[in-house]
């Protein structure tokens, strides 16, 4: 979302022998040496690019990029490169930044031990990926095929909050808390996702 921070990981823990270097869109934007003694970040990477100016942060132990307070411009493709002596390491990773001024927000009222149905006011075709989040943590989710369908502690080990009180309609992907209690209030995000569009509420 627009206004969040982001982080890239490497997946890797340096040995500070490697050269790490971060581009976006073909631009250099980070980089640390070999042996540590030059690490920049967006000026001072590249002079004249100031498209994060103070917003991005490098971990020197990983190479992890983070990018602060994300802009709908900072969206497009990042490529990370991890070169040593022995071998060269690609990735490229692909963000996406929802406009908050796009996202869609309804306030739901509801008496304590009643039960509330978030709709998605979708009918699925059984191609979308839907995913429903509380407090930004995963609560609920239904695969594209419906081969996969979860809540609460099977979507997350150690997630116990809602126990056995949520239900997903396989046909819409809408969410019933029953039972609900005063620790269910909160911010509850929906995500469906297919191959052509990208919604969020």
């Amino acid at each position: 979302m627009e206004g969040d921070s982001v982080t890239l990981n490497t997946g890797v823990k340096t040995n500070q022998q490697e050269k790490i270097k971060w581009y976006f869109n073909d631009t250099r934007i980070a980089q640390i040496t070999v042996d540590q003694s030059k690490i920049c970040t967006d000026v001072q990477c590249n002079e004249g690019t100031e498209i994060f100016r103070d917003r991005l942060k490098l971990d020197k132990w990983t190479g992890s990029l983070t990018i602060t307070n994300i802009r709908t411009s900072d969206a497009g493709l990042y490529q990370l490169q991890i070169i040593n002596s022995r071998i060269s390491i690609m990735k490229i990773y692909s963000v996406f930044v929802h406009d908050v001024s796009g996202v869609g927000t309804d306030k739901v009222s509801v008496m304590e031990g009643d039960s509330v149905t978030l709709n998605t006011n979708v009918k699925t075709n059984q191609q979308e990926k839907i995913i429903w989040y509380f407090n930004y943590i995963r609560i609920a989710r239904i695969t594209g095929d419906l081969s996969y369908i979860c809540t609460d502690v099977q979507c997350n080990k150690g997630t116990e909050r809602f126990r056995d009180r949520l239900k997903l309609d396989h046909q819409t992907g809408s969410l019933t808390i029953a039972n609900t209690r005063n620790t269910n209030s909160g911010v509850y995000k929906l995500k469906i996702l297919s191959s052509r569009t990208s919604i969020i509420r």
